[in-house]
């Protein structure tokens, strides 16, 4: 058992989130579990109660700004940044907008959300911010990523951003990212799909669609990890270690992979 920190934590409902939220409630923190839905969190609480852990969950939409204001209730030691969605398709044809809300998802209200938490950390001196970015926010390793990877590209830019200048002002505040990498938890596969909502016999790659789709099935089938435990055990050091590092990754021979690859001169 561990002291116990007041940790909050979006995109909660299902995956990673969820894992990591039941996770660190079961190692004796105090855990705000925010999903994207009621029913989800329905079943967080539900689940909580049955286990007796201290984890509440709530409804929050992490674009709008009431519901992000919800922080604010309480004193947070841990933020998780970890709410995101995914897109799909080639730059030279997808929608623009489609592009916008997936930033406005992935990048823009987890530095609105993280802006509303500094402010009791700031106060307090003490507190730590985890932004969920991807492996894919290093290198590409398939087509039709790039909306989803741009995004990550970007919070890992704006976390080392970020830590930098934290630490010009506060020593006891820690900026931390987690990098996972494939993991069976359908994730991959609806962001995938949403690009065959609208690639029809006007799209560039409409001959090609049905190789598209066999290449990509065949690519998670043969990454995806079906368990989650190693990147939550990532993520549960980044909360708790004293010292904590700045970028976690999981799980490791995805991790080594990719650094061999940006060695290389990926």
């Amino acid at each position: 058992m561990v002291n116990g920190k007041i940790i909050f934590i979006t995109g909660a409902g299902s995956g990673i989130g969820r894992d990591t939220a039941m996770a660190l409630a079961k190692r004796g923190h105090r855990v705000i579990a925010t999903t994207h839905s009621d029913q989800q969190a329905e079943k967080l609480n539900k689940l909580a109660y049955r286990e007796s852990l201290s984890l509440k969950s709530f409804k929050l939409d992490v674009t709008v700004a009431q519901d992000r204001e919800k922080i604010l209730r309480y004193q947070v030691d841990v933020l998780i940044n970890n709410a995101a969605t995914g897109e799909s398709g080639s730059l030279a044809e997808i929608d623009v907008a489609r592009v916008r809300k997936n930033f406005e998802t992935n990048l823009f209200s987890g530095i609105a959300l993280t802006q509303l938490a500094l402010r009791g950390m700031m106060y307090r001196n003490r507190g730590r911010i985890l932004f969920i970015s991807s492996l894919a926010g290093r290198v590409i390793f398939m087509p039709f990523l790039a909306s989803y990877a741009m995004t990550k590209y970007a919070v890992s830019a704006g976390a080392e951003s970020l830590r930098q200048e934290i630490k010009m002002i506060h020593k006891n505040i820690h900026i931390i990212v987690i990098e996972p990498g494939a993991y069976h938890t359908g994730f991959n596969q609806k962001m995938m799909a949403t690009k065959f909502e609208w690639m029809d016999k006007s799209s560039y790659f409409f001959q090609g669609l049905e190789r598209i789709k066999m290449d990509e099935d065949r690519h998670f089938r043969m990454t995806e990890q079906k368990s989650t435990k190693s990147i939550v055990r990532k993520i549960i050091k980044a909360c708790e270690a004293d010292k904590p590092r700045f970028r976690y990754s999981a799980p490791w021979w995805q991790s080594l992979g990719i650094r061999l690859l940006r060695i290389a001169g990926k």
